[in-house]
């Protein structure tokens, strides 16, 4: 293998590595969440307080999905990039460069257009709901799709650093 095979081949484990991390901030965020969620269960007086018990235990159990739902797809997909990279660098290259390109595409259509109109939305609803059950919802929401936002973009920002790297590889191929 050349130096230029194995840079690659380290730099596509290191940014599937890096993506399971960022899986595990959304289970993190998601206990989080599930904590809050019995902190309010125990502790909350107020009717508001008691409010938030479902929506932020709803919203821990999807984070907590989420994060561990994207980790086993990427250790699987770690395990396997030796032995695709090795039997043909062409093909993984260029299955690493769609899978890239699909996700990015994804991405922008989250980051850019859903999660700004769900937050605007769910702001706008907050102020104008009286029910302190919707209104923990709405703000429980908000708060995941911060999250969301916040690590996608992180996600997105890398994404399109590996896509470089991907495309010097395959020029070099």
């Amino acid at each position: 293998m050349t130096d230029t095979q194995i840079d690659l081949l380290k730099t596509s484990m290191d940014w599937t590595k890096t993506e399971m991390l960022s899986s595990a901030v959304f289970a993190f965020f998601g206990l989080l969440f599930l904590l809050a969620s019995y902190g309010f269960w125990q502790y909350g007086k107020t009717d508001m307080a008691k409010a938030y018990v479902i929506p932020m235990l709803v919203v821990g159990v999807l984070l907590v999905i989420l994060g561990v739902g994207l980790i086993i797809p990427n250790q699987l997909r770690l395990s396997g990039f030796p032995l695709a990279y090795n039997t043909d660098a062409s093909a993984f290259v260029a299955s690493e460069l769609a899978r890239v390109e699909k996700t990015m595409n994804g991405y922008s259509t989250a980051i850019s257009r859903v999660f700004p109109v769900i937050i605007l939305a769910c702001a706008g609803l907050v102020m104008v709901v009286e029910a302190p059950i919707w209104r923990a919802s709405l703000i429980a929401v908000i708060a995941m799709m911060a999250i969301l936002f916040v690590v996608d973009t992180n996600a997105n920002a890398r994404l399109g650093v590996y896509k470089g790297k991907l495309l010097h590889a395959e020029q070099q191929l």
